[in-house]
């Protein structure tokens, strides 16, 4: 096992030497949707890179239980279910499934599990009476509300005052609280909502109660890793570790991580400003690969710019990195020889050092251009296949980590073509009908209209190359 992963802890607000509770065991809690929608692409970039986090503890030989959870009952699911004239529970096993279809597309691995919130609503009710036992938590009115003022600690994750919190009114200010800054854990239902009975009446959990409860029932009082976007750490993240620790006394997660926020042409996303993009909706136009790709091409505590300028330049980078790949996966004979890995074995422990170095993603595709070309001015000197093999166990390798690299080389190739093709206004047809018209002039030796077409196509932004296999094109780059 080693031990020179760092990772950045938004508690200590510094880099760490990463060392698990137990010896070889990663308990890491990531915090899910709330689903009453299709997800927009924000709420996948946590996805994407919690999936690359899991992958290199799991290289360093962890066993990492993943917890991803379904917010399942909420305000805005109870809203839907009303306008829509459904049950609150089909409109979340819906966008479930629904998500998990968007989630699939991704081809990457699935979380350990994925609980719903419904599913333990007797964990959540046992976890609010050992708070009210304790005297952390208060009853009135049927309503729970955790007391902030008595957890000491309250506010060292997010750098917040409770006094200054109050003195913000920044609050919702509810008669029935002793203190405008507690909040919620148990609320009652109205007739037409879905509830529970519990000991305080018929009702339904609050926001917060749910993950500390599900985190306690499936990975215990302490975890290693609790994860989420920057926009959980307050009130969410801080309200998790109040209502942990009071219960239980004990730390409850030793590394937060947060993922930053996702802009539009330097805003940021809103429904006010009409600039949110359904992950569904990005995918259909343009490729699962391009949306991680993109994700994991900013380091995951930089805000990321989603722009028409930022996914054209992925998806150029990604043709020049499938390209070498398709040139290796032709020049190689036995696709599953693995070689011994000596050509671009200092490429991969740069590659390996950059993911010790809290999951550094910028520096490791840094180094996979460096090793295209490389490759690259290698087979212009020479079609060697051990290079070819030595490139495709490098993409393999550092690929299978970050969920990259796997695609079928030319079908892959002709997809993102046929994006830039649909930027251009050009049709595929037009392209294939020039190229006949090129081949017949050249077999009738006409390599004056032959070479008009070539540059004809050329001035729209179109290259084409002869090869043995005949002529291929490709956009201009």
């Amino acid at each position: 096992m080693e031990d020179n992963f760092k990772l950045y802890n938004s508690l200590s607000k510094k880099k760490e030497r990463f060392k698990s509770i137990t010896p070889g065991v990663v308990k890491m809690y990531v915090c899910g949707p709330t689903v009453y929608d299709l997800l927009h692409v924000g709420n996948f970039r946590g996805l994407i890179f919690f999936n690359v986090l899991r992958n290199w503890l799991e290289h360093l030989g962890y066993s990492v239980n993943y917890v991803y959870n379904y917010t399942d009952i909420d305000d805005k699911i109870i809203k839907k279910s009303r306008d829509e004239s459904k049950l609150p529970s089909e409109i979340s096993d819906k966008f479930i499934k629904e998500f998990e279809r968007d989630f699939k597309l991704l081809k990457i691995s699935k979380a350990s599990q994925n609980p719903k919130c419904t599913d333990y609503i007797d964990d959540i009710i046992s976890f609010i009476s050992d708070l009210i036992k304790k005297e952390f938590a208060y009853v009135k009115n049927k309503n729970v509300f955790f007391s902030c003022k008595k957890f000491s600690a309250y506010g060292r994750l997010s750098g917040k005052n409770i006094e200054d919190l109050i003195s913000g009114h920044r609050i919702t200010i509810n008669k029935d609280k002793k203190n405008p800054i507690d909040f919620v854990l148990w609320k009652p239902s109205n007739n037409n909502e879905p509830g529970w009975d519990s000991p305080w009446g018929r009702g339904r959990p609050g926001w917060h109660i749910e993950c500390s409860a599900m985190a306690n029932t499936l990975l215990g009082e302490q975890i290693d890793i609790h994860g989420g976007g920057m926009d959980l750490i307050f009130p969410h993240h801080e309200n998790e570790i109040a209502q942990s620790e009071s219960r239980s006394g004990k730390n409850f997660a030793k590394y937060w991580v947060h993922n930053n926020f996702i802009k539009f042409d330097d805003q940021k996303m809103s429904k006010s400003l009409g600039n949110i993009i359904k992950a569904r909706s990005f995918m259909n136009d343009y490729n699962p690969e391009i949306l991680k790709y993109l994700i994991l091409s900013v380091h995951y505590r930089s805000s990321l710019n989603f722009s028409y300028k930022q996914i054209q330049q992925s998806i150029i980078s990604l043709i020049k990195i499938y390209t070498a790949i398709e040139e290796a996966y032709n020049n190689v004979k036995e696709k599953h020889n693995v070689s011994n890995f000596s050509c671009f074995e200092k490429d991969l422990n740069i590659v390996y050092t950059s993911f010790n170095n809290d999951i550094n993603t910028p520096i490791i595709f840094a180094q996979v251009f460096n090793v295209v070309r490389k490759f690259n001015n290698y087979f212009k000197k020479e079609k060697n296949e051990k290079i070819a093999r030595e490139l495709l166990s490098f993409f393999n390798r550092t690929g299978s980590l970050l969920g990259l690299f796997s695609e079928e080389p030319k079908k892959f190739l002709l997809d993102l073509n046929l994006i830039l093709l649909k930027e251009k206004d050009i049709s595929l047809e037009q392209i294939e009908k020039e190229i006949k018209k090129r081949d017949i002039a050249r077999k009738e030796k006409n390599y004056k209209d032959s070479d008009l077409i070539r540059d004809n196509l050329l001035k729209l932004g179109i290259e084409l190359k002869d090869t043995i296999n005949g002529t291929k094109w490709s956009v201009n780059i």
